[in-house]
């Protein structure tokens, strides 16, 4: 028998306690080992909990007890959680977690703490999509060329709402609160952030990147309005907000920001709050994982997978690197980043503005692929929306410097990257 404990007995934690008791005889078969849940932490013991197993308000009557084999931690948060697991590791118990940004932060020194005791993490990434164990497992004879992800339900059922229905940001962003996708402070779902640590912890398994959200280019999609909207769709493109791993010569690039991709691309069809993860091998080729990206039961499903596996003894190495074999690649910096570009931008409406724009442009280096003039509520003025060709990150970031202080050009000059 193999005894459960529960750090954090909310909507997943509750989920996971009642799957393993509803389902026990399929999950034994699977396993080979009756699994029960046998007791959880909460914050609030006076809140009422829809499970039958023994509750506390102190982490430690779970990682201290002898009983315990397995730690499943649920609290979110970053280093309470990662002082509870690293006790829970030195006491020789397997830890499961679906904790983004623990793993965000303090993956490596986990794997390095944890050494051949289990610490799995299903669950962390994209709900109930088995993406880690396809990068660790199923993808291990593959080089990943790319990844690229809609990890994030709450950017993905507004921007899907905007597509398609016209709807303005702020009308879709209350809606999303109303609904309960999105916080009454969203900025950890529509600032990209909630998407960047899943991408670092997919970018470990794929890459051996030990990067921090800091390190790595972070966009939300709070400045897509209905004239991006347009323009994508009269070019062809969806816009979606996706989490990007990229292979290059001399490294690897990591970047989460609004992107505008090919309408007729699989992850272009995803829409509302569903997640979808496409990776490419350089074996396999495209690899695509659609399904539910949180929610009670997806994301114990996940949970709970990886407790069977550790019940069945399936383990490697935490990150699918055994430690000093890593891939070598580094992580590139938002310079390096090659793509390209979408800008939007008010200028003058009057003669030789256009040359003038695309004289700063082809100063950078950055060539004009199409271009598009719309009309302005100010008649002196119009919406220039250009993409260009391929180019570097240094080059865009330069020509926008340029543009914003040329008296023809007004306010902000949005920009948004484009993945063919």
């Amino acid at each position: 028998m193999v005894k459960i404990g529960i750090l954090g007995v909310g909507t997943v934690g509750q989920s996971v306690a009642n799957i393993l008791e509803s389902n026990a005889d399929i999950l034994e078969a699977r396993a080979g080992k009756k699994i029960i849940a046998k007791s959880g932490v909460v914050k609030n013991l006076s809140k009422k909990r829809d499970v039958t197993i023994t509750l506390s308000d102190n982490p430690l009557d779970v990682i201290d007890d002898p009983e315990i084999d397995i730690v499943v931690e649920l609290m979110g948060g970053v280093e309470e959680p990662y002082e509870l697991v690293k006790r829970a590791l030195k006491n020789g118990k397997a830890v499961v977690t679906a904790n983004k940004a623990l793993l965000a932060y303090h993956r490596y020194e986990l794997q390095e703490l944890a050494g051949d005791l289990p610490l799995m993490y299903e669950a962390s990434t994209a709900g109930g999509i088995p993406i880690i164990g396809a990068l660790r497992n199923g993808l291990a004879a593959n080089h990943i060329e790319s990844i690229q992800g809609i990890m994030n339900g709450t950017c993905n059922y507004m921007l899907s709402k905007m597509i398609n229905e016209g709807a303005k940001y702020d009308e879709i962003l209350k809606e999303a609160q109303d609904l309960g996708y999105a916080e009454a402070d969203p900025t950890f779902d529509v600032g990209g952030f909630d998407a960047a640590h899943k991408l670092l912890i997919l970018s470990s398994i794929a890459y051996g990147i030990d990067a921090k959200p800091e390190d790595i280019v972070i966009e939300g999609i709070d400045k897509i309005t209905q004239t991006d909207v347009a323009f994508a769709k009269e070019f062809g493109y969806e816009i979606k907000l996706l989490g990007i791993a990229k292979r290059a010569d001399n490294g690897v690039e990591l970047r989460v920001h609004a992107t505008m991709i090919p309408q007729e691309s699989m992850i272009a069809k995803v829409d509302g709050v569903m997640n979808a993860v496409s990776v490419v091998g350089d074996r396999v080729g495209e690899t695509m994982f659609y399904g539910p990206g949180a929610g009670g039961d997806a994301t114990a499903s996940a949970v709970i997978a990886d407790i069977v596996d550790i019940v069945r003894g399936n383990q490697g190495p935490m990150l699918g690197y055994k430690k000093g074999l890593e891939s070598g690649l580094k992580l590139l910096s938002k310079d390096e980043i090659t793509t390209h570009y979408y800008l939007r931008m008010e200028v003058d409406d009057e003669s030789g503005v256009l040359s003038k724009v695309s004289g700063i442009l082809d100063k950078s280096g950055i060539s004009i692929e199409s271009m598009l003039q719309k009309p302005h509520t100010d008649d002196e003025r119009v919406k220039l929306l250009f993409t260009t060709h391929e180019c570097k990150e240094a080059q865009i970031t330069e020509a926008i410097d340029a543009l914003k202080v040329e008296p023809c050009v007004y306010g902000e000059v949005v920009m948004m990257r484009i993945e063919k």
